[in-house]
């Protein structure tokens, strides 16, 4: 399934959930896939801090290898952020009245994304943490480090 229809059905799933140009958006993740990466989840948001910007969607997916965060612009160009299992460090929810956010940390920066259905934040927080403690294994070195 491509990440324009898992997007599709998460936003389907999740109609309060505020984000336009989903295909745009879809797109730009998918021309970065590399050969045998393969969508487990995907969703959009604004990607930003203010619950009043609506103008900054971006197309969040999970891939069996990472998670790409992809922003089509309107007029030129596009933005790809990628996160690795190793960058990954932390990730918050915040539920207001009417949305939702997410923040992911990692070890250079923190992704934001906002305006999300407040019915969809357990969902979006059991698939990456799931991913991402299960990934998290196979760097197995840090323990070794520590003890």
């Amino acid at each position: 399934m491509s990440c324009y229809e898992k997007i599709k059905e998460f936003k389907k799933k999740y109609p309060f959930t505020v984000a336009w140009r989903l295909y745009q958006n879809a797109s730009v993740v998918e021309e970065h896939l590399n050969p045998g990466e393969e969508v487990i989840y995907a969703f959009a948001g604004q990607k930003n801090d203010s619950f009043l910007d609506f103008f900054t969607t971006a197309a969040v997916v999970l891939t069996n290898k990472r998670i790409l965060i992809g922003q089509k612009r309107v007029l030129f160009g596009y933005s790809l952020n990628s996160i690795t299992p190793d960058l990954f460090n932390d990730m918050q929810i915040f539920r207001g009245f009417l949305w939702g956010k997410v923040t992911i940390d990692t070890v250079k920066e923190q992704v934001i994304i906002t305006n999300l259905a407040k019915d969809s934040l357990v969902e979006i927080e059991t698939s990456i943490s799931e991913f991402m403690m299960e990934e998290k294994k196979k760097y197995g070195y840090r323990q070794n480090e520590i003890k």
